[in-house]
């Protein structure tokens, strides 16, 4: 398995949730569902959890040791695969796949024997098809493009650049039916979006660039982005992405 690990957030039950998981399995789910069919859990309440039901400062430390013990433990005992983890509603789950359970229960006296004070949870069931891994950890397509937003912003962010400032934000939209573009242009253009020209994905989708002015602002640019995701599913058409340029303070 490749280890390529993401953090986001999403709305789970109607609560906030911190979801952390191992993209990299991803590209190997096929082969991984038939060795490693049994889905594990390790859920531990959290003592001091914030406002929101997450992690708080104060705690994350000694969250972090655990997590990191059960991770020592799983490749000690060989007994599968630690894939993510949700913190929500002021508890941690951390989610594993197994090979094999016959050891399940050393793994976790092993791992948790520091862990006492806490009130902790787990167990195992058949998951062959890696359902919690395909609808719980892995983000929807909306999900994975704030994730990408973010790295973005992010990027910005370390160059210097003061996000606050309004710039042009050039945005590539993919058409299954490129006859859909004028009309899914005509749907943007009330709202501030302007053509800037035609475009060819390498995989010989035809698609638009337009753009607008807007801040790239973490929650600003998702608002812009859930809005041409929405817009563009309905003319049959993907939305692929933002760039801008760097405007330093």
């Amino acid at each position: 398995m490749q280890e390529y690990w993401e953090l986001y957030m999403k709305n789970l039950e109607g609560h906030p949730a911190s979801i952390q998981f191992n993209a990299g399995i991803s590209m190997d789910i096929e082969k991984n569902r038939d060795i490693f069919p049994t889905v594990g859990f390790v859920k531990v309440m959290l003592k001091e959890p914030n406002d929101k039901g997450l992690l708080s400062e104060q705690e994350a430390p000694e969250i972090s040791y655990l997590e990191d013990k059960l991770e020592a433990a799983m490749l000690k005992f060989r007994i599968g695969k630690y894939v993510g983890r949700v913190i929500t509603q002021g508890s941690a789950t951390f989610i594993f796949y197994l090979q094999f359970t016959y050891n399940w229960q050393d793994f976790l006296e092993y791992a948790l024997d520091e862990f006492q004070h806490y009130e902790i949870e787990s167990g195992y069931q058949d998951d062959s098809e890696w359902n919690y891994y395909q609808n719980l950890l892995f983000p929807t397509a909306v999900e994975w493009q704030i994730i990408q937003n973010h790295k973005v912003c992010d990027a910005l962010k370390q160059q210097g650049d003061a996000l606050h400032q309004k710039r042009a934000i050039e945005h590539r939209i993919f058409f299954s039916d490129f006859d859909q573009k004028d009309a899914f242009l005509q749907r943007v253009e009330p709202e501030g979006f302007a053509y800037m020209e035609d475009i060819v994905h390498e995989e010989g989708f035809e698609g638009v660039k337009i753009y607008r002015q807007d801040k790239p602002h973490y929650y600003e640019i998702d608002e812009v982005t859930l809005y041409l995701i929405d817009t563009a599913a309905k003319f049959g058409a993907q939305y692929d992405g933002w760039e801008t340029s760097l405007v330093r303070i």
